[in-house]
C-alpha cells in the first residue's frame, strides 16, 4: 500500500452540553507521520475530544482532513482503539470470527472461507497474536483484547489512527511491544496518530509531539523535546 499523506486540522472546535462548554475553541493540527500525545487529567476533555474527532458527538468549528496537496479528504478512514471493549463476556465468538464478520460480507454462519481465514491469519501473525486466532473473545485478557483491537484498527490501513489509553491493561513488555508496533506502522505508512495517555514515562519515547488539555482547552502544544521543560505540565501534574 502507498504511504498515507493524510493530515487533520481542528479549528475553533467547541462542544456544549446544555450550558456547559466541554471543549472551548480547540485548535491544532497533526500532520502525516506525526504521533501526537493528548494528555490531561481525568475530566480535562480528552474523551470528548476523541469522540469529536471521530464525529460521534455534535460540535461547532471545523475539523478537516487533507492530503499533502491541500486537497480535502471527504471520508477519511479512522482506525480507533478504545480504552475498553464493552461486550458480553459469554459471547462464543472467536478472534477469527470477530475479524471475518467485520471484514467480509460472507455470513460466518455459513462457515469461514479459506481465503478469509488466510487473510486473518496473516494479519494476526503480523501483530504477533496468531496464537489467539481460535480463542473466544470473552476469554481474552485486557492486554490481548487491546492487541486484537489494534490489529483490527490497522486493517485495512487507515488514514489516521486514534488510540485511547491503549496500554492501560498491558504489562511492561506488552507496552513496549504495542508502542513499538505503532511507531513501526507510522513509519511504514506515514499515518498521523493521536494517542491519549496520562503516563508520561511511557509515551515520551514514542511520540513526536504533545498537546496538554485542561478544562476543555488546549493550554499547550509542542514538540516532545520540550516536554520535560514544560511549566504547564509541572504546574498541573506537579511533576
Amino acid at each position: 500500500m502507498d504511504k498515507c499523506n493524510c493530515s487533520v486540522k481542528l479549528r475553533n472546535v467547541c462542544v456544549k452540553d446544555g450550558n456547559n462548554l466541554l471543549l472551548d475553541s480547540v485548535s491544532f493540527q497533526v500532520n502525516h507521520a506525526e504521533i501526537l500525545a493528548l494528555i490531561g487529567k481525568n475530566g480535562a476533555g480528552k474523551t470528548t475530544l476523541v469522540k469529536t474527532i471521530l464525529n460521534r458527538i455534535p460540535y461547532s468549528g471545523e475539523i478537516s482532513f487533507f492530503n499533502s496537496k491541500g486537497e480535502i479528504i471527504k471520508n477519511p478512514r479512522i482506525g480507533y482503539v478504545p480504552q475498553k471493549l464493552h461486550f458480553d463476556k459469554n459471547t462464543p465468538l472467536t478472534v477469527l470470527e470477530f475479524f471475518v464478520s467485520s471484514t467480509s460480507n460472507f455470513p460466518i454462519w455459513l462457515g469461514i472461507r479459506k481465503k478469509d481465514k488466510d487473510r486473518t491469519s496473516k494479519i494476526l501473525r503480523k501483530f504477533g497474536i496468531i496464537h489467539l486466532i481460535n480463542k473466544s473473545i470473552g476469554n481474552l485478557s485486557g492486554g490481548e483484547i487491546q492487541k486484537v483491537l489494534l490489529a483490527f484498527a490497522l486493517e485495512p490501513v487507515p488514514d489516521m489512527l486514534v488510540l485511547d489509553e491503549p496500554s492501560s491493561a498491558l504489562d511492561r513488555n506488552g507496552v513496549d511491544f504495542l508502542y513499538s508496533l505503532i511507531v513501526k506502522m507510522r513509519k511504514e505508512y506515514h499515518m498521523p496518530v493521536i494517542l491519549v495517555s496520562h503516563d508520561f514515562a511511557q509515551i515520551k519515547r514514542y511520540v513526536t509531539s504533545y498537546a496538554l488539555i485542561e478544562s476543555g482547552k488546549i493550554v499547550e502544544i509542542s514538540h516532545i523535546k520540550n516536554f520535560e521543560k514544560s511549566q504547564e505540565i509541572n504546574t498541573i501534574f506537579k511533576i
